[in-house]
């Protein structure tokens, strides 16, 4: 790395020498442009006063013209030579008293022209000020310096180009080195089984004789999978700290470019850089974006094939002992060519999983680690809220909970700052400020009631959390259920509960406003039932007729593809079947829970609007009282 340090700085130092040498040069000619210039008056010869006046006043002069500028006389001669005289005193005082008179002047129309072939004509002209001076030098040293800064422009120029065509092979692969902030495991709360994989991957590079000794190879390569933001770059970044060894980090997409055979030399270059540094660690984020499958259509000569053959090649070619490590992270491990998974490539396959809720409490227990919080803060209440929910938006929550502290003026994040900064993260901020009429308020209401107790009564739904009227995001009112532990699994009873409790909204907004009064409140809840359907029957064999049968969509490539699709029309007609049965089950179901629970839904509806948010121990007076009719009960 001591190259390029020293390189760059002797390259600078060059280029404005070789700036200072062609100003100096201009400057040299500029000013003998000038001296060429003020050296005109030198060429003026001097006479004495009087011998003008004698010359003046004799019909054989060979005056043309005098001119008086001040006390100075400009003589013009017959042959538009000039020479002058200084007088000591007023010109035109001088002019009168040695008897110099503008004959010509004095005399009639019809004799001026004969007497100008003969006498000098006097004119009087105002005298030559500095600015004159300088407007005359200004008007031959400004070119000059245009042509200067336009000379020093065009190298500027032409200089960029040069550099950038220079490196526009070169990768741009950020270097961690020891200079940096280390990142350690213990930075890196929750995946453990991950973190222990990656130990190991660390423990080749500080001691990699032991392995050596018994035959080990040192992995070539660690495939970090999973979702976004469960902190896939900050796991390898820990490896590095770990370590110690220099860190060169690269997204998949800079790689890319539209000429043929940069990405190639791209990848040549870094990988020749990581050599360099051995042992060191290659990082190459979202590697999909370059590292897709390959198929026929492209050909060789495709600069995406191209980049990937490169990466191939360093990973896996003849120089095996390179001391290299390559790292890379994707959330898209289906769209990687199966050459670039292989043992010998990517030996290790790791998944990095979303935080279960011990290891969601060790990330809250991170971010909030140098924040002030009051001591009735509950984060694993938090924790247990916040199932589903990546690294990356639990440190959201955080800095949103410490953002609405400040906020509101207090000295320490409270109880209150963290749910606003939980609710507001998953569902978005409260939309205070949009008005709704007394109609548009019971609608919600009764809307929000329905999904409350439709989700109350079913056996095998998630418990009612939080119920509010207050717009949230895009949602006119949010009714909130949380699982009571995570799961890793659903079974079907679990699904068609949640179909059910989806549509509570708007069979509660039928039955208390009839059937001409249906609205659009309920458009995203439709939107989930019709999603959750399809995928129960396309991805999960959860149909009636199609019990244990998967239909996979075209990004897949299971099956092949015909007209667009998959599957024949057949098979499609048949899923739009299995779609509509469940949707009328849930519908059913729900209707059945609702109108036979309808005044515990007028009780929880008038309470919403009074309250506009009930919590879950309000909730549990209230709906007490509901039952699980016959007709809603799974058989």
């Amino acid at each position: 790395m001591s190259q390029p340090v020293s390189k760059k700085p002797a390259e600078k130092k060059g280029s404005n020498a070789f700036r200072w040498i062609i100003f100096v040069i201009l400057l040299i000619l500029c000013c003998g442009a000038l001296a060429t210039f003020l050296n005109v008056d030198g060429q003026i010869e001097e006479v004495p006063l009087s011998d003008v006046i004698a010359r003046a006043n004799t019909k054989d002069s060979n005056i043309s013209k005098i001119t008086v500028e001040g006390d100075t006389l400009q003589i013009t001669l017959k042959g538009d030579n000039r020479y002058s005289q200084i007088s000591r005193k007023d010109a035109s005082g001088t002019l009168y008293e040695q008897g110099l008179v503008d004959y010509c002047s004095q005399l009639d129309s019809n004799e001026v022209k004969e007497c100008q072939e003969h006498y000098p004509t006097i004119e009087y002209a105002e005298a030559t000020n500095v600015w004159s001076y300088i407007i005359d030098i200004a008007l031959i040293v400004l070119p000059i310096l245009a042509v200067i800064f336009f000379f020093n422009y065009m190298m500027r120029q032409a200089q960029s180009m040069n550099n950038q065509s220079m490196g526009f092979g070169k990768a741009k692969a950020k270097l961690y080195g020891p200079d940096k902030k280390k990142v350690l495991f213990t930075d890196v709360a929750g995946n453990e089984a991950a973190k222990q994989d990656l130990e190991e991957v660390v423990d080749f590079l500080k001691e990699p004789k032991k392995y050596e000794k018994l035959g080990a190879k040192i992995p070539r390569g660690v495939l970090l999978a999973g979702e976004p933001g469960t902190g896939k770059t900050l796991m390898a970044r820990a490896v590095a700290g770990e370590a110690s060894v220099p860190f060169f980090s690269i997204s998949g997409s800079e790689f890319a470019e539209m000429f043929v055979g940069v990405g190639a030399s791209r990848v040549r270059d870094l990988f020749a850089k990581a050599k360099k540094n051995a042992p060191s660690i290659i990082f190459i984020d979202e590697i999909d974006a370059v590292a897709h499958k390959r198929d026929a259509r492209g050909g060789a000569g495709r600069e995406d094939e191209q980049t990937l053959n490169q990466i191939l090649v360093e990973m896996d070619g003849f120089d095996n002992d390179s001391g290299v490590i390559v790292i890379a992270a994707t959330n898209r491990v289906d769209m990687l060519d199966k050459a670039l998974l292989r043992p010998g490539r990517f030996d290790r396959h790791i998944n990095v999983t979303l935080p279960e809720r011990k290891d969601r409490l060790e990330i809250l227990n991170v971010h909030f680690k140098n924040k002030p919080t009051e001591k009735n803060v509950d984060l694993e209440s938090l924790a247990a809220k916040t199932a589903g929910s990546s690294g990356a938006d639990l440190a959201n929550i955080a800095n949103e909970a410490a953002i609405t502290a400040a906020r509101e003026g207090h000295k320490a994040i409270s109880r209150n700052d963290i749910t606003e900064a939980f609710e507001r993260v998953a569902i978005g901020p409260e939309r205070k400020s949009k008005v709704m009429n007394d109609h548009e308020r019971k609608l919600t209401a009764y809307h929000e009631a329905g999904h409350a107790i439709v989700g109350h009564v079913l056996p095998d739904s998630d418990p009612v959390h939080k119920v509010t009227i207050i717009p949230r995001g895009r949602t006119g009112g949010v009714t909130w259920f949380l699982p009571p532990e995570d799961r890793s699994y659903k079974n079907i009873y679990e699904l068609k509960d949640i179909l059910a409790r989806a549509m509570g909204g708007r069979i509660a907004e039928k039955i208390i406003f009839g059937n001409d009064a249906i609205t659009t409140g309920a458009s995203s809840d439709l939107r989930n039932v019709a999603e959750l359907s399809k995928e129960m029957i396309t991805e999960e064999g959860m149909g009636n007729q199609t019990r244990n049968m998967v239909f996979p969509d075209q990004e897949t490539g299971y099956y092949t593809i015909a007209a667009g699709k998959p599957y024949s029309e057949r098979t499609a007609e048949l899923i739009d079947q299995e779609v509509k049965l469940l949707t009328d089950e849930a519908t059913m179901r729900a209707e059945a829970v609702l109108k036979a629970n309808k005044s515990v839904l007028d009780r929880l509806a008038e309470a919403l609007l009074e309250h506009e948010t009930l919590e879950e121990e309000e909730l549990k007076p209230i709906l007490r009282d509901a039952k699980l009719p016959v007709a809603a009960k799974l058989h």
